[in-house]
């Protein structure tokens, strides 16, 4: 894998807009060529504005005052991914329905100024309030309140797709997208996850849309709830049955992935870290494994390169705010590796070598890249 480094003042000029946090590596920029689609990864679905409570000792308990020692307010929903994967370099279009209120207002300008995602397919829905999600972090788990109504059936109207090297899909059972369809045929290559199926059936002739995928990212549970495998690795390969790439996220023990098509498996152990929030962090791992995907990278490297970058983003407030960029997984690669007593597995981080000739250099004035992060109040002006 040869590196391919974009400087913020090299990007292409449709890509430039003021206040945005531009990645420092473009991992496609080898690849690239004249007729490409305008965009590397589409996507569509709800923002929610998210409002983080961290630091709580235990769950609320009915009838009580709980008070938290941090606090953070950011775009949510599929907003975390759409952060991540433009912080990972990838030219990201979003088709959301936004509220007219301050609450939608900010959650545009923060992934549109802010990320540099492309809004264009996204749209502004007069008297409509943007839904809101209250999410409660403690011991590694969330509990989440959300609140929303549906916008009006119209906005956006995603069934006409622009045209994108990749799209995320979240499936729904017993429910099609027709813009999946439309995309794949176009050549856009689809990685798509699921929730949890809240009618019981766990049937997968009820994703129908996954004949139309490349790969399917599902959580243990899920997939053997699915597959009906007594056990993650057997439901991946089970998986591979339905969709060509099948990867399984195991929690704490990492993730698992077959690819059918070349007869590759490959397991890779979570890193260790000190969870701060995991509000998103399985829309970081897709990310992860997306912009590796495009890439070409080795399964086993995809596979690595997600569980990293989901592991980064936990350590911060936020889902789509908390998203790593390039400087600041160099910045985790260098401190790892200059740690006299490594927190680490030695074997665990041989895994991620292959960082060695993807990475930009770190300033030394700067063990972390600054990037901006959730914020506890709305509607304060940043400092000049």
């Amino acid at each position: 894998m040869t590196p391919s480094r974009t400087i913020a003042g090299e990007e292409p000029e449709h890509l430039t807009q003021a206040g945005r946090c531009r990645p420092q590596v473009d991992p496609l920029a080898s690849s690239r060529a004249p007729g490409d689609p305008p965009w590397d990864v589409y996507l569509t679905g709800t923002v929610f504005l998210d409002i983080v409570f961290t630091g709580l000792d235990s769950a609320p308990v009915r009838g009580t005052e709980s008070w938290a020692r941090g606090m953070g307010s950011s775009p949510g929903g599929v907003a975390n991914m759409a952060a991540a994967l433009a912080r990972l370099g990838l030219r990201t279009s979003l088709a959301a329905a936004f509220g007219d209120d301050h609450y939608g207002e900010y959650c545009w300008d923060a992934l549109e100024q802010g990320e540099g995602i492309d809004l264009t397919p996204s749209r502004t829905v007069p008297g409509w309030h943007s839904p809101v999600t209250v999410s409660m972090a403690y011991e590694g788990e969330r509990t989440m309140v959300s609140h929303g109504h549906e916008p009006p059936p119209e906005e956006p109207a995603p069934d006409c797709p622009p045209r994108a090297r990749a799209a995320v899909a979240s499936l729904t059972p017993g429910r099609r997208a027709p813009w999946i369809a439309q995309a794949a045929r176009g050549g856009t290559r689809i990685f798509a996850d699921v929730g949890w199926d809240e009618t019981g059936a766990w049937d997968l002739a009820g994703l129908a849309d996954l004949r139309h995928c490349e790969a399917f990212l599902p959580n243990a549970e899920e997939a053997k709830r699915y597959t009906g495998a007594d056990c993650p690795r057997r439901a991946a390969h089970a998986l591979t049955e339905h969709v060509p790439v099948a990867v399984v996220t195991l929690g704490a023990e990492g993730a698992y992935a077959v690819d059918r098509r070349t007869g590759e498996a490959a397991e890779v152990p979570a890193i260790t870290v000190e969870a701060l929030d995991p509000t998103g962090a399985g829309d970081v791992f897709v990310a992860g494994f997306v912009t590796g995907s495009l890439a070409g990278w080795p399964l086993a490297d995809r596979l690595a390169f997600a569980g990293l970058t989901a592991a980064l983003s936990v350590q911060e407030f936020g889902g789509s705010l908390s998203a790593p960029g390039w400087f600041e997984i160099a910045a985790w690669w260098r401190k790892v590796q200059s740690l006299p007593a490594p927190q680490q597995d030695p074997a665990a981080l041989r895994r991620y070598a292959f960082l060695d000739a993807l990475l930009p250099p770190v300033p030394a004035a700067a063990e972390v890249w600054p990037r901006r992060r959730a914020v506890p109040t709305i509607g304060f002006r940043p400092a000049d």
